[in-house]
């Protein structure tokens, strides 16, 4: 039981050190977001960049096809 327990609190626990590289998923700078959160996000401040920069980074434009 204690294995289930602590295998959970580790996948919440990345969840949540993830969470604005889920929030960037379909933003411009997904990528560059989720580096940043990977290499800067175990310093609280890294995380919070990161975090504010997926939400105010715009959507991707879906591309129009020309006829």
């Amino acid at each position: 039981m204690e294995i289930i327990f602590g295998f959970v609190l580790i996948v919440l626990g990345f969840m949540f050190y993830f969470m604005p590289a889920f929030i960037a998923n379909n933003k411009e700078n997904g990528n560059w977001i989720f580096l940043f959160n990977l290499f800067l996000g175990w310093t609280f401040l890294g995380w919070i960049a990161a975090l504010i920069w997926a939400i105010i980074t715009p959507q991707k434009q879906a591309k129009m096809a020309k006829y």
